[in-house]
């Protein structure tokens, strides 16, 4: 079985666990604000969703990564065998907007993981209508993939951008895993 780690990664109160409870169809913890504090694990598994014909399950860890910075330290460690890296945001937050270059600077760079493995998401909450237009951002977050996320008013849409996500990083990770074994014959032989 293949399995794909997800970090979600972002500035305090930017709706992460929100949206990971939401994508892994979980249910826990829906209610009032209660921050997370260094790392939630939420597993699942779908039928393949990489398109490689091979029909075999996918279990797709979403690590849902507190946003206050006192968890720094274990930053490191949380990155280990990272396949993907969603950050998240509020962008009607100056203060979240100017937040995701440091995050995209810890998870994405210094790994490295290459830019189509990252996914942005400017998660507007309930109420606040979401400006999808004025969203200027700086490189290399300009060259991001970046969707729009307000589950009050479109959440199958959000499920579907994640999933297309969720596909190419899985394919990814298919290959990977593919080439490693043709090595290890080859290296047999």
């Amino acid at each position: 079985m293949l399995k794909v780690k997800i970090l979600f990664v972002g500035p305090s109160e930017a709706g992460k666990s929100v949206l990971a409870n939401f994508l892994s169809e979980t249910t826990e913890g829906i209610g009032s604000y209660i921050p997370t504090q260094g790392v939630r694990i939420l597993e699942y598994e779908k039928p393949s969703i990489g398109g490689n014909g091979k029909g075999a399950r996918c279990r797709f860890e979403l690590w849902d990564c507190g946003g206050d910075q006192k968890f720094e330290t274990c930053w490191p460690a949380l990155t280990k065998d990272a396949h993907g890296v969603v950050i998240v945001f509020n962008p009607d937050l100056p203060s979240h907007v100017k937040e995701i270059e440091m995050w995209h600077s810890c998870f994405v760079q210094q790994q490295p993981l290459p830019e189509s493995q990252c996914l942005l998401v400017a998660h507007h909450k309930p109420g606040t209508g979401g400006d999808t237009e004025s969203l200027n951002l700086p490189p290399p977050l300009n060259r991001l993939r970046l969707i729009h996320s307000s589950l009050e008013e479109d959440p199958e849409d959000v499920r579907m951008e994640f999933m297309k996500y969720l596909k190419n990083v899985t394919n990814l990770v298919d290959e990977n895993r593919d080439r490693e074994e043709m090595q290890i014959i080859r290296d047999k032989e």
